[in-house]
């Protein structure tokens, strides 16, 4: 039963991933750019919290 939830998962992360390139390629490539230029430290506190974030999230829903 754990893969079939793993699948499930990651193909609701597919999906909700592909909405934003889907909606606006032109804003996303954009987005992109600007986020190649930024330093290492934003992007990793922006994954940290991110991963909290899921992390709580999990909590919550079991």
């Amino acid at each position: 039963m754990m893969w079939h939830e793993l699948g499930v998962a990651i193909a609701l992360l597919l999906v909700i991933e592909g909405i934003f390139p889907f909606i606006s390629p032109n804003a996303m490539r954009r987005t992109l750019q600007t986020i190649s230029q930024m330093p290492d430290q934003p992007l990793r506190f922006v994954g940290l919290t991110s991963m909290l974030l899921g992390l709580v999230l999990l909590y919550l829903i079991n």
